[in-house]
């Protein structure tokens, strides 16, 4: 027996003997035999510890909705001949025969960037009016590497957005959310080009709805405000949720220093797909118009006026011979209610009246002298709006 026991402890004594020097020079050996779940990388001289590979995304990680919607966004790149300076002697034959023709071959051009959305399959993608703006050459490039020549289809400056076609296959479209079920606090992520450096995608969450009177727009105001980083570049680009659906479409920042101080402005998809339609089948959007200068009710104003609502639109101005005009709206009239609308302020008014088709007739109800009026009105066509230097 006590030979047995002499040779069962010399065994295991050289076993480990042998696991020691086998561990030392040969640690991916040892870590075959015992299904570690940590290697020591040989390929350095410096042991070091790996994590085993682990397809399976991290809880909160947001890598399928970037999957999803990064193929549908692009880089636009514009260009535009710039105007030649008129040289003070460019009329001088002598001169011109000399200097003339190299002077209009050296016209420079004018380089920006943007970002765009592919909405359509059949090649249409939605982008920032102020991207494309008289461009005379619009080049998109796909993130599979593709490149193409676009076109404009239509724009509409009132809103800043704009549509282009190009002529490619197997387009991704990208899928649109349901901006009416998004809350204050939701994560989204935000895809662009920003500063040209190539596609990225940044995080934050919607920090407000319905942001309007900001200045960006003349008209129609309706931002989703986020704090996910957007800085120039990103003009164009989405705004999409955790399941990678578009929300909006990225327009503007707040910035003193032309970089993201996490405000950042976003069209919501409503709005882009009313617009998106109207371009492509009419070239443009036909909006409702009446011919007025409206202003907001302030507490101020109603206490000075001795105003009974607070609601409604104040006429500041009408325009002579215009649709308001000829119902017998006049400046100091309070707009409470449009076709059956009531009137919550200025900005409420302009987009029931946008929403109005031109050539039809309606009733308008105004407050004059705190006795409501009812008129008839003809909806007239508002005119385009020029287009506006935006803060992205």
């Amino acid at each position: 027996m006590r030979r047995l026991w002499l040779l069962f402890a010399q065994t295991v004594t050289i076993g480990l003997a042998i696991l020691f020097i086998v561990t030392t020079l040969k640690p991916e050996w040892a870590g075959g035999l015992f299904g570690s779940a940590h290697k020591i990388r040989s390929a350095s001289s410096v042991p070091m510890l790996e994590a085993p590979a682990n397809a399976t995304p991290a809880q909160g990680s947001y890598r399928d909705a970037a999957r999803l919607a990064m193929p549908s966004v692009v880089n636009i790149f514009t260009s535009k001949n710039a105007a030649p300076m008129q040289h003070p002697f460019m009329d001088d034959p002598f001169f011109r025969k000399f200097f003339g023709d190299r002077l209009d071959e050296d016209q420079d051009k004018q380089v920006s960037l943007g970002s765009g959305v592919i909405v359509s399959s059949e090649g249409y993608v939605l982008t920032n009016n102020h991207v494309v703006e008289s461009a005379d050459e619009i080049e998109v490039a796909l993130t599979d590497g593709r490149k193409a020549q676009a076109k404009v289809v239509g724009s509409d400056p009132e809103t800043d957005l704009a549509v282009i076609k190009i002529d490619l296959k197997d387009l991704p479209a990208i899928t649109l959310g349901h901006v009416d079920e998004a809350r204050v606090g939701d994560v989204v992520l935000a895809i662009g080009n920003p500063f040209g450096v190539g596609q990225t995608v940044t995080m934050g969450i919607i920090s407000a709805l319905g942001r309007n009177h900001l200045g960006i727009l003349d008209a129609f105001e309706n931002f989703i405000q986020t704090d996910a980083a957007i800085n120039p570049g990103n003009s164009g680009g989405a705004l999409i949720d955790v399941h990678g659906n578009l929300l909006g479409i990225n327009t503007a920042i707040y910035s003193r220093s032309g970089g993201s101080l996490g405000i950042g402005f976003a069209i919501p998809v409503t709005t882009v797909k009313s617009v998106m339609d109207a371009i492509i089948k009419d070239g443009q959007v036909v909006r409702g118009y009446i011919g007025v200068e409206p202003q907001d009710i302030t507490p101020e104003l109603a206490e000075s006026f001795g105003l009974k609502k607070t609601t409604g639109a104040i006429i500041a101005g009408v325009l002579r011979g215009g649709p308001a005009d000829k119902a017998g709206i006049r400046p100091g009239d309070i707009l409470v209610s449009i076709d059956g609308k009531a009137i919550a302020d200025m900005a409420d008014m302009l987009t029931h009246i946008a929403q109005l088709k031109p050539n039809t007739k309606t009733q308008a109800i105004v407050l004059r002298n705190n006795q409501e009026t009812t008129l008839s009105i003809v909806i007239g066509q508002r005119p385009r709006a020029q287009s506006r230097t935006l803060g992205e």
